[in-house]
C-alpha cells in the first residue's frame, strides 16, 4: 500500500508542480510522476532535518517542502529531458 500511496502523491505533486512552473514542460506523465515522487522524498527528508516531520494535525510545513522540492525537481528534470531528447533528434 505504501508504494501505491507514493505513486498517487508523486502524481499529484508532479501535476501541481507542472501547473506552477511557467511555460510548457515536455516530459511525459510517467516521468512527471517519478519527479513528483523524488520531490516528496526530498521534501520529507528536509522536513525531518528541520524537525517538522511529525506535527499534530496536518503537516503544512512538510507538504510545502514536498511541493517546493517537486517544483525544483520537475523543472530541472524537464530541462534535462528536453536537452537529452533534443540531442537525440539532432542525431537522427
Amino acid at each position: 500500500m505504501g508504494w501505491l500511496w507514493a505513486i498517487i502523491v508523486g502524481f499529484v505533486l508532479g501535476l501541481i508542480a507542472k501547473a506552477i512552473i511557467p511555460g510548457k514542460q515536455h516530459s511525459p506523465l510517467w516521468l512527471t510522476t517519478i519527479f513528483g515522487i523524488i520531490g516528496a522524498l526530498i521534501g520529507n527528508a528536509l522536513a525531518r532535518a528541520f524537525g517538522i516531520a511529525a506535527t499534530p494535525g496536518i503537516d503544512w510545513g512538510r507538504h510545502a517542502l514536498q511541493l517546493g522540492a517537486a517544483i525544483v525537481i520537475v523543472f530541472l528534470g524537464d530541462m534535462a529531458y528536453t536537452s537529452v531528447r533534443g540531442s537525440k533528434r539532432e542525431r537522427a
